[in-house]
């Protein structure tokens, strides 16, 4: 479990922030003076802290100039060098300057081995000459304008990383997506073509959304979600709500489009009831070839119901692979235990209660065991002794999970497997 908790900075952070500035400046050296840092403080410039039993135990500062923006202070106590918390705190903290329309973070740094490999672990890149640090934003100030217009974001680097179990399906995501659009030059060399576009299917929960995220964190590229129910919202219908969405998105040079729940707007056109739906599945179908001219473009629909998309969607051309994303295996459920649940618990005997749970219900049981474990302390007062949830905590949270995958759903998902599969 996490050892500590970031968030915002907040005006009543401020002594502990100087303090802790101050305390750490003969060993972490700056650039930029404690002056400097209580000035970005107090005109609220984006900053972080981490907090550790509700105490201020490491610091991040940024104050932001034109299209850049420069850290300030790292500040983390000596006890905690080296342990990802500085690049836990850059991570954190360069979300808030790409709101500003920032283009590239950066960090001077005099001479420091530790904290170097905590900006090189979040990104940074060092130049020549001196060491000074600094890491390019995505999008510039004009392309922000159009990703904030389509509800786009920069995501965190490191989600691909988060992703607990699921080895498998990382695996072949790893091959098939990441590593051609990665690697062009190389793909090219082998005659591999880089995907455009790819179906995530599989039974609910299982974690395709939390994918689509990973694999734009992992390519530093925009994440922007289409949802069907809003794209009927304009004044001409769906199939014009498409079009304009994706004549936004083509003014992007890097993107990652997630659609969920497609077969909401590309369902099988024969024998339905509704024209309308017929229009709208054409109009995707039309849009796609398009969209698949552009070589840093990636298009990502996910299905709990593969079967009812319309055949011509998923044809090759249109789609690259059509991808499964099941329920974790034993030593997937493993990993995602070891990620959520807390220490001293028995990992091996949850893994062999929770077959069939997905990723998000694991997360909601370990939720829910840390909930309980918190109101025992508030109702029976804390003790050096309680330590967080124990076993039983999560044993009786899963005795009352409604499991969302039943034996039906996993027999028609290896049927969907064997049918609709494109790997």
């Amino acid at each position: 479990m996490r050892r500590w908790l970031i968030r915002e900075y907040h005006d009543d952070d401020l002594e502990c922030v100087v303090r802790l500035c101050d305390t750490t400046s003969n060993s972490q050296h700056s650039v930029f003076s404690l002056a400097d840092c209580i000035g970005v403080l107090r005109s609220r410039q984006p900053s972080v802290v981490a907090l550790s039993h509700g105490r201020v135990v490491g610091a991040a500062l940024s104050m932001v100039s034109g299209d850049r923006a420069w850290v300030t202070r790292i500040a983390i106590p000596d006890d905690l060098r080296g342990q990802g918390l500085a690049s836990a705190l850059l991570l954190a903290l360069e979300t808030q300057p790409v709101e500003r329309r920032v283009r590239s973070i950066a960090y001077v740094l005099r001479e420091e081995e530790l904290l170097a490999r905590g900006l090189e672990n979040a990104g940074y890149s060092r130049r020549p000459a001196v060491a000074y640090y600094d890491k390019t934003i995505s999008v510039d100030a004009g392309q922000a304008v159009v990703l904030d217009r389509l509800g786009g974001q920069l995501l965190p680097r490191g989600l691909w990383e988060e992703l607990a179990g699921m080895d498998q399906e990382k695996d072949l995501i790893e091959k098939r997506v990441l590593l051609p659009l990665a690697e062009p030059e190389l793909a090219q060399q082998h005659g591999v073509e880089p995907p455009r576009a790819i179906v995530l299917f599989g039974p609910p929960g299982t974690g395709k959304t939390t994918f689509a995220r990973a694999i734009a964190s992992r390519l530093c590229w925009p994440f922007v979600e289409l949802l069907p129910s809003t794209l009927a919202g304009g004044p001409h219908g769906v199939s014009a709500g498409l079009r304009d969405a994706f004549a936004e998105v083509s003014q992007l040079e890097r993107v990652l489009v997630f659609i969920d729940e497609v077969e909401e707007i590309a369902g099988a056109r024969e024998g339905s009831s509704a024209p309308a739906q017929h229009g709208v599945t054409n109009e995707l179908l039309k849009l796609i070839p398009a969209f698949r001219q552009h070589d840093t473009r990636l298009l990502v629909c996910a299905t709990n119901a593969v079967a009812d998309l319309d055949p011509a969607f998923l044809r090759p051309g249109r789609f690259d692979y059509v991808l499964p994303i099941g329920t974790p295996d034993d030593g997937a459920r493993q990993a995602i235990w070891k990620r959520y649940a807390a220490e001293g618990v028995d990992i091996e005997q949850l893994v062999e209660v929770s077959d069939r749970l997905t990723p998000a219900e694991i997360e909601y049981v370990a939720r829910a065991a840390a909930q309980a474990s918190f109101e025992r302390d508030l109702s029976s007062g804390p003790s050096a002794d309680q330590n967080g949830p124990v076993t039983t905590d999560y044993l009786a949270a899963l005795a009352r999970l409604r499991r969302t995958v039943t034996e039906e759903l996993l027999d028609e998902f290896g049927l969907d497997i064997a049918t609709f599969a494109r790997t």
